[in-house]
């Protein structure tokens, strides 16, 4: 009979801890994958608005590390007149311990070098230190050393490089990858 009714006690515990304990991860998850969005929104609402200072604070401490609060406002404050952000749309979403992986797509218009209708397909990786998250996208070391300790993030979100589209005739052209724009307009 004691056998019997530990062996009860054993399975309603263990069916406790596979209802509990699998709510409780993916309530965590939820609401790391909030935190994420709330950052990047905010991240982007500090671009949209040309608070650069502000965005500077947004960056891991190694991408702090490189360069300087003064040289980061004066690189994204030489762009301000090429384009107008509109919104900001993300799409896939997936953290992994203090590590995240985002698909995105920003919209706006393009004013120079010539005007119309774009947007960016970027993936983004955040990281999260001291407790915060840190955008970590532009920084390709900080991206590499962080993919290399999360292996299976890596394979779902291998980086890529932002790609650029314009919209011609009612319809989006690709017209490359955002590096090679940069050294044309050069």
């Amino acid at each position: 009979m004691k056998i019997k009714g530990f062996v009860l006690t054993a399975i309603a515990t263990l069916m406790m801890f596979l209802v509990v304990v699998p709510s409780f991860a993916t309530a965590r998850t939820g609401a790391e994958e909030a935190e994420v969005r709330s950052v990047l929104d905010r991240a982007f609402r500090q671009l949209r608005a040309g608070e650069y200072d502000r965005l500077y604070d947004a960056l891991p401490s190694t991408s702090q590390r490189r360069i300087s609060r003064a040289r980061f406002v004066k690189a994204l404050e030489q762009t301000r007149g090429m384009y107008e952000l509109n919104r900001l749309e993300i799409n896939r979403l997936s953290v992994s311990g203090d590590v995240a992986a985002v698909d995105t797509t920003l919209y706006g218009r393009v004013r120079a070098p010539f005007e119309g209708e774009g947007k960016v397909t970027a993936r983004q990786y955040l990281l999260r230190e001291y407790g915060e998250w840190r955008v970590a996208t532009g920084e390709r070391s900080t991206v590499r050393r962080l993919l290399a300790d999360q292996p299976q993030l890596a394979r779902r979100f291998p980086p890529s490089e932002p790609r650029v589209y314009v919209k011609r005739d009612g319809r989006w052209t690709d017209v490359g990858p955002i590096g090679s724009l940069r050294r044309a307009v050069r």
